[in-house]
Order: structure tokens, then sequence, then C-alpha cells
């Protein structure tokens, strides 16, 4: 993994767990959080698409909006568990 990639992989996560932290309200992060949020929401998109037949494209702009989806359903859990 280049320095080039690795810069890429950041910013995706961060960007997506910025605006996951938009959509699902209240939970802001700063900038290692939303990173984190945003990499395991990649992670989270890759179990759950591809058993549901889901493909959202290539691209940074797909990768962006994969992993905002998968960290939307990750917050979704975290709340949902905290209440439990």
């Amino acid at each position: 993994m280049t320095i080039e990639s690795l810069l890429i992989f950041l910013l995706i996560g961060a960007v997506a767990g910025w605006l996951a932290g938009v959509l699902v309200k209240g939970y802001g992060f700063g900038i290692v959080g939303n990173i984190v949020v945003g990499i395991v929401g990649a992670f989270v998109a890759g179990l759950i698409f591809p058993a549901l037949n889901i493909s959202l494209g290539g691209g940074i702009l797909g990768s962006i909006v994969h992993a905002t989806l998968g960290a939307v359903i990750l917050l979704l859990v975290i709340r949902v568990v905290k209440r439990a």
C-alpha cells in the first residue's frame, strides 16, 4: 500500500464518517472517530451489500457512498444497542 492509497483510504473514511454523523443526528466523533466509523462502516457494507446483491459502482464517489451507508447502519445499530 502506497502513501497515496493510504491517504485516499483515510480521506474516504473521514468523509464517510462525517456524512454518517450528519445523517444520524447526535453523533459527532471528531476527525479520528469519523475515520474509524467510516472505515468500519465500509467493512460492514462490504459484508452486507454483496449478500443482498447490491452494487454501488466504483471510483471514489462510489466508495464514499458505500462507506457512508455502512457507517449509517453501524451508527443505527449502536443506537439500538445503547437503548437496550
